[in-house]
């Protein structure tokens, strides 16, 4: 698939749209610009983390930048028509408008806000030696999401190795933990680290229920990165679950699993669920085992109900 088009790739595009001098509702023109801009039906499908369309977000991305350059207004609710800023930016610029394009001029100031005058609508061009640096090619969203997951990448990293730095029992305990963060245990279930003398190949124990009619044995290997977990480990766990005539289990591991062990994992009756060291880290993550939240943030948007 190609690269899709970024959200300042739409401007001109719209303008485009919007040179008929007719209203237009935003639908409308994103539809015709993604039209104009070659969108492929997969780039069309893509979302981002929101839920939304990424080609639709990035073209409303770029109305709401060339309303706040004065090159559109808004004359109701989700409907644009170009203005004669509008006209003159298209002007010089047929082909493509970047947000630099919209930084060099008098009516947007170096913080992206516009600064309105009364008395002419055309644009006057400053000088561009003075309009910083391109931002990166993403709307502000995807830009915030792009930095949530690099943070998140970061922290998975970070766990892995603090484990790693520990005992194997604290992995131990930690993976029960986990464990009973995601649900398993039930309201009255417990969780038990065996001993280390006699674990016979399980390292925890959850009961499902008070009575332990309904049990998950644990098997936790604390492996650097490079060291995957055979095929032959997952054929120990499996053996010492029929010792205790169980018939599912959970195998986690820091590193990965080998081609091999998946495979056998797949193939057997037992119900065995094989968790490597990304998703360790990303399943501590989410349920908050080992992390705090350091900052919320919230992305806010005008309430157009409001001004109806």
């Amino acid at each position: 698939m190609t690269t899709a088009p970024t959200w300042d790739q739409y401007m001109a595009p719209s303008l485009r749209v919007l040179s008929d001098g007719e209203v237009h509702r935003a639908r409308q023109i994103v539809e015709q610009a993604a039209d104009e801009l070659s969108l492929t039906p997969e780039q069309r499908e893509v979302v981002i983390p929101s839920g939304k369309q990424q080609f639709h977000n990035r073209g409303l991305w770029a109305l709401s930048y060339l309303a706040r350059a004065n090159a559109v207004e808004r004359p109701s609710r989700g409907q644009y028509r170009i203005t004669d800023a509008g006209r003159a930016l298209l002007s010089r610029h047929p082909q493509e408008i970047t947000e630099r394009d919209l930084r060099s001029l008098s009516e947007y100031d170096g913080f992206g806000r516009p600064r309105r005058t009364t008395n002419s609508p055309a644009l006057i061009p400053v000088d561009s030696d003075t309009a910083p640096d391109d931002a990166p090619n993403l709307d502000p969203v995807e830009m915030i999401a792009q930095g949530m997951a690099q943070i998140v990448d970061d922290v998975s990293d970070q766990l892995l190795q603090r484990i790693l730095a520990n005992e194997p029992v604290f992995f131990e305990q930690a993976v029960l933990d986990l464990l009973m963060a995601m649900g398993y245990g039930g309201a009255e279930g417990t969780a038990t680290r065996t001993a280390l003398s006699n674990d016979g190949g399980i390292d925890g124990i959850i009961d499902q229920d008070a009575l332990g009619l309904s049990r998950i044995y644990v098997q936790a290997k604390r492996y650097s990165a490079d060291n995957a977990v055979g095929r032959e480990a997952i054929q120990a766990f499996v053996g010492a679950l029929a010792g205790n005539q169980a018939n599912q289990g959970v195998f986690i591991t820091t590193s990965r699993f080998s081609r091999s062990a998946v495979d056998y994992a797949d193939s057997i009756g037992t119900r065995v669920i094989l968790i490597d060291g990304k998703r360790l880290a990303k399943l501590m993550i989410r349920y908050g085992v080992g992390v705090q939240v350091k900052q919320r943030l919230e992305i806010i948007e005008i309430d157009e109900d409001f001004f109806e």
